[in-house]
């Protein structure tokens, strides 16, 4: 009995030790968690947790505020966040491994490990190779709505979309930021190795880093105990929950959930040159490569902020940068209600990890810059307090903008069809498919079991606005995303464009009208022959019901019926038939095509 409670007391002990060691605070650190405190309150966010790393020791890991706010349950050393995109050197770092073990080259192509892969063009096609994936010189931007918005867990199906994104300069031209080619990293990595990358993740760093509380998948964060939830402001600035996201498919490029005790063990390794633990966890040559300037980001020139500022590059998969004369490699992450700042100044052995459930937070930034401050012994920067100015007068300016503002809209416009005609499935294969409804008189988009309002801005351009809870945010008036439609040649709206990708022309997502079910008795009122200046067209009922057209020396056309007695030709864009009812029968056949509208009568029956 006496050795079960010693054995309890034991680890009671050894668990208060553990707690004390990531609370502990090292001399040079002294003052530092009333900034810390500042951050929070300058910030309003909910919570963040930090830990400071120095060669291969953890020398400070604490959580402020809370990981649940609406509970206050307080956030600590071991409290799941998501990092987001800080997960993109981990997904390079795979890419280390494979060429040490001769699998492949950075300057192979990717079609190379991914024969279905194609890019825009051939000069993508024939250019790219995997080094500009990793360093974002594969010239095209962003295109993030086609995951954001149409999320997919099926990652090849998220590589076919590529074909479709344009590019908006030439190959190794002009850095720009692409979570597609993170993507793509993973994907090679999964058809090289024949596991997932969500594998190749857990068995190649988690394990031997012994982060043991880290999760490849949101699911994994929501199962989790101790895992925080995520949060924004409001307009009001308040303090408002958000929904975890769910990067599906495209996890390569954001989809790591962790703590900082955790990534301490992360940080440790690239201080260390790749070892942790005397294990050589990535290969030393790969570790200063991927933090070494592959390609240049900005000017990086010094400001009033920063005035030792010297560079702004980016090696694999992090972002180089120079903070008061300190090397400095590091990589943020941003996903709906967590921000994240994952960084270590390799000259100084010193690294630094901030997490924070903030949705697009300034929180990572300031700690990671007051911690450093502190570190490296150099003068302090007040950040909390600028950081407080800096929203005070951007919110001044905002109001005062707010009063001045006026939507720039053409006034006493109507759009130029009904409404009914504006319903349809509108798809962009870079993209995805998205559906526009009509509900008590309104145009709404449907996709992904969520709602937005048309509400019409001029002519054939509408807004989109978000229905939250069933009711229209009527905030967002005038300041929304919007779609225009266009007409072809036959008087249809064929094409929504929507400014989605900022660097290239509206993405245009094409239009096909919605169908409706037509029974086999009703089919057959259309049946018969029709004269068109001396044509003689058959309509006629095959494969049990679907109705079809034939005219002579031409193939038969299938019907798809889009409203009473009006049908879309199935193989032809901007093709449609109308059938004209004359005392309550079928008289008359009305092809409706771009070179104009013909009339066939009905002809009497044998």
């Amino acid at each position: 009995m006496k050795s079960k409670i010693h054995n309890r007391i034991l680890i009671i002990t050894l668990a208060l030790f553990s707690t004390l060691v990531f609370s502990q605070t090292d001399k040079r650190l002294k003052g530092i968690e009333k900034q810390f405190n500042s951050v929070l309150e300058s910030t309003k966010a909910a919570g963040f947790a930090v830990a400071i790393v120095e060669g291969d020791k953890v020398i400070y890991a604490k959580g402020f505020g809370y990981s649940d706010y609406e509970n206050k349950v307080p956030a600590d050393a071991n409290t799941l966040f998501a990092i987001g995109s800080s997960t993109k050197a981990f997904t390079s770092a795979l890419l280390g491994l494979l060429r040490e073990d001769d699998k492949l080259s950075f300057n192979d192509s990717p079609l190379k490990h991914l024969p279905n892969l194609e890019f825009y063009n051939d000069d993508m096609n024939n250019n790219i190779n995997i080094k500009d994936l990793m360093r974002h010189s594969t010239g095209l931007p962003r295109h993030d709505g086609a995951w954001y918005f149409f999320p997919s867990h099926d990652k090849d199906s998220l590589v076919a979309r590529m074909q479709y994104h344009e590019p908006f300069t030439g190959v190794r031209e002009q850095w720009y930021y692409n979570n597609f080619g993170f993507l793509l990293q993973g994907v090679i990595t999964e058809k090289l190795t024949g596991k997932s990358w969500e594998d190749n993740i857990e068995e190649k760093f988690f394990k031997p880093l012994g982060m043991k509380r880290s999760k490849t998948m949101i699911e994994g964060m929501k199962s989790s105990s101790n895992a925080a939830f995520g949060y924004t402001l409001d307009a009001d600035r308040n303090i408002e929950k958000m929904d975890y996201y769910d990067i599906a498919g495209m996890s390569p490029a954001g989809s790591i959930n962790s703590s900082v005790k955790d990534m301490s063990q992360w940080l440790m390794t690239w201080i260390n040159k790749g070892k942790y633990n005397d294990e050589q966890i990535i290969p030393e040559n790969y570790v200063r490569e991927a933090m070494s300037s592959q390609m240049v980001v900005a000017a990086g020139l010094p400001t009033e902020e920063l005035p030792d500022a010297q560079f702004a590059n980016y090696g694999y998969g992090w972002f180089l940068h120079s903070y008061k004369g300190h090397y400095l490699v590091e990589h943020g992450g941003n996903i709906d209600g967590f921000s994240a700042s994952v960084a270590f100044y390799p000259s100084d052995s010193l690294g630094i990890v901030v997490l924070s459930n903030q949705n697009g937070s300034a929180v990572p930034r300031l700690v990671r810059n007051i911690a450093a401050d502190y570190m490296l012994g150099e003068e302090k920067t007040e950040w909390a307090k600028k950081h407080k100015e800096d929203t005070e007068k951007m919110l001044k300016n905002q109001e005062e903008a707010k009063d001045n503002t006026e939507t720039s809209n053409v006034k006493n416009t109507r759009p130029s069809h009904i409404k009914l005609d504006y319903t349809g499935a509108y798809e962009h294969k870079g993209y995805g498919k998205v559906d526009i409804i009509i509900e008590n008189d309104s145009l709404f988009t449907e996709l992904n079991d969520k709602r937005q309002y048309l509400h019409h801005y001029h002519y054939d351009t509408f807004e989109l606005i978000d229905v939250i809870e069933g009711k229209v945010d009527t905030a967002a008036i005038g300041k929304s995303l919007k779609i225009t439609f266009s007409t072809n040649e036959a008087g249809d709206i064929d094409y929504g464009r929507v400014g989605i990708e900022p660097m290239v022309d509206p993405i245009a997502f094409k239009r096909t009208p919605n169908t409706i079910d037509v029974d086999v008795e009703t089919l057959q009122q259309y049946v018969g022959k029709y004269d068109l200046m001396g044509t003689e067209i058959k309509v006629y009922i095959k494969d049990e019901n679907v109705l079809y057209a034939f005219v002579p020396n031409q193939p038969e056309y299938e019907l798809v019926p889009t409203a009473e007695h009006k049908f879309s030709l199935k193989v032809l864009d901007g093709y449609k038939v109308e059938f004209i009812k004359t005392d309550g029968k079928i008289s008359a056949i009305k092809f409706i095509q771009p070179n104009g509208t013909f009339t066939g009568q009905r002809k009497a029956e044998d």
